[in-house]
């Protein structure tokens, strides 16, 4: 039997979408209001779930006070109030797109989930715009 264990999280960052390799022109045609050059900020709510089997033991599939201390170490303090484009290293290379942010946070976690655990990163940049990354 494998059950779902989440963790609502959330942090403050602001970013800019940008493509060095393209003209003002075409980043403003394809990121509109996201590529301004002072950058614009979000309120990212942030769900992450471990699915997998219940320990017999412990009754737990993940305990949720680890998953919250890994959220806040790796996600949270890496960053919350940050510029991601000139503060987060992930990103130096690397547009912040919500999508590139939840892969990013997955690939931060991942190494600390149980391999047989399926892990899911949902990533709210607004109330109506999220993705969902799961490793796939």
């Amino acid at each position: 039997m494998k059950v779902k264990v989440s963790r609502r999280a959330h942090f403050n960052a602001a970013h800019r979408l940008y493509r060095a390799d393209w003209s003002d022109t075409k980043n403003n045609d394809v990121f509109g209001k996201c590529n301004n050059p002072n950058f614009h900020g979000h309120n990212y709510e942030l769900i992450v779930s471990v699915t997998g089997e219940i320990d017999p033991v412990t009754g737990f599939v993940i305990d949720v006070k680890i998953l919250k201390d890994l959220i806040k170490a790796e996600v949270e303090e890496a960053f919350d109030h940050k510029n991601l484009n000139l503060e987060v290293p992930e990103f130096k290379e690397l547009n912040p797109t919500a999508e590139n942010i939840a892969v990013v946070i997955w690939n931060k976690l991942r190494p600390h989930i149980k391999a047989s655990d399926a892990l899911e990163v949902e990533l709210y940049e607004t109330p109506r715009n999220f993705v969902t990354y799961t490793g796939e």
